[in-house]
């Protein structure tokens, strides 16, 4: 089956995460994911609101970060977050777990953590990526993750923050797809910058990707794809 343009703009989180953006950045990141029809506009916090408002017109969705991007937050605090976020508009939450406690092996914190906020988005119809930070993880820590999420149905596993030590591997790509259940999606983040990347992704079984050089993907999409 061919791919679309379209197709590939409905994989990309159009990323504005970068602490140092400003306002007239946050504004032009907004208009392009709107001109692209991308699938969501992942935003800092603090502009979520005004995100929302842009996007409520078109098929684009706002969604906003929990516990970014270290997860060492307390769990009331990422249960606040998502709270607020739902509150301003958010449809989709992209939530950190806390890596340390994954690190010692404390499955039942990590598991009452994600299913705190899976449960707050999921009761007003919202969406959860979980986000595994994998550049810090090893292979059976992964495939926890990916068994707890399946078994709470959070509706996305992520790879990384892009502001870790290490973004998307191929491998991991493949272990998360392995090991989550089907109905759980695969989104990836930090290393895939160019449209023939998020090709190979897409034959992975990612669904999602997140990507700041979005206009560059999209413009080659347009020149190579139907």
């Amino acid at each position: 089956m061919s791919v679309t343009v379209a197709d590939i703009a409905k994989m990309i989180d159009h990323s504005l995460l970068n602490p140092v953006l400003t306002t007239e950045e946050l504004e032009a990141g907004l208009k392009l994911a709107v001109e692209y029809d991308v699938a969501s506009v992942c935003i800092l916090p603090f502009y979520l609101r005004r995100c929302a408002e842009v996007l409520r017109e078109t098929t684009v969705q706002p969604s906003t970060t929990i516990g970014f991007p270290h997860g060492g937050h307390t769990t009331a605090m990422k249960r606040a977050e998502a709270a607020l976020a739902i509150s301003e508009g958010c449809t989709e939450l992209d939530m950190v777990v806390n890596i340390g406690q994954v690190l010692s092996g404390n499955w039942d914190y990590v598991r009452n953590e994600i299913r705190a906020v899976v449960d707050a988005a999921h009761a007003h119809g919202r969406k959860v990526k979980v986000i595994f930070e994998n550049c810090y993880l090893k292979d059976e820590h992964k495939i926890r993750l990916c068994e707890i999420c399946s078994e709470l149905d959070a509706d996305w596993v992520k790879t990384s923050t892009g502001y870790g030590s290490g973004g998307s591997t191929w491998e991991d790509l493949v272990l998360m797809r392995k090991h989550s259940a089907p109905h759980v999606q695969v989104k990836a983040a930090g290393g895939l910058r160019d449209l023939d990347s998020i090709l190979k992704a897409r034959s992975l079984g990612v669904t999602r990707v997140g990507c700041s050089r979005t206009k560059d993907v999209l413009d080659d999409a347009r020149g190579r794809l139907a």
